[in-house]
């Protein structure tokens, strides 16, 4: 049994939540979502609850169960608060500057900057010249812009040099050890 599953998700007021056979809509004031659930899965509303359940017992329905619930959760929260990953450039010269509302120009180190258009659903906010903030009410595409942007320069351990995520830890390592004068 999974004990996520089991949970119910709360529907706050202001939120539309339809089924329709496998495709789950909700609306709510920041947009609209859509997820497709598989056979194995059932889901329904109860109130100002939605519930998921387990339709067909299979091997992989339980991991299903707990997915499924999780992405209706993130799906409501999405379309009620949304979601934002901060991003912090580290380094001299680095810097970030908004080009668009949609899209922005990295500096980072290259002999060309780096422009980046957002994907269809995410925003970017540009504060001061080294962070930057990725917004939108899908978490799955929020987190993958911000693993792509980040890719770009990861944190490098000897400097701290790249960009990382706001309260990331970057590993430190020492340097070559310096010859010793005999």
């Amino acid at each position: 049994m999974s004990r996520l599953g089991k949970l119910p998700v709360k529907i706050p007021a202001g939120v539309t939540f339809e089924i329709k056979d496998s495709l789950v809509t909700v609306k709510g004031p920041k947009g609209e979502l859509k997820l497709n659930v598989r056979p194995e899965i059932a889901v329904q509303v109860e109130g100002d609850e939605a519930k998921v359940s387990i339709a067909i017992e299979t091997k992989q329905s339980s991991a299903f169960w707990g997915m499924t619930r999780s992405l209706v959760a993130n799906m409501v929260e999405g379309v009620t608060d949304g979601f934002n990953k901060n991003l912090e450039l580290i380094g001299v010269g680095y810097r970030v500057k908004q080009e668009a509302p949609d899209a922005i120009s990295l500096t980072l180190g290259f002999s060309h900057p780096v422009k980046i258009k957002a994907p269809e659903g995410i925003k970017f906010e540009v504060g001061e010249n080294q962070t930057l903030t990725v917004k939108g009410i899908d978490k799955d595409l929020v987190g993958l812009t911000a693993a792509k942007i980040r890719k770009l320069r990861k944190p490098e351990p000897y400097k701290g040099k790249g960009i990382k995520y706001a309260g990331e830890k970057v590993r430190r390592k020492a340097g070559k050890a310096a010859k010793s004068a005999k």
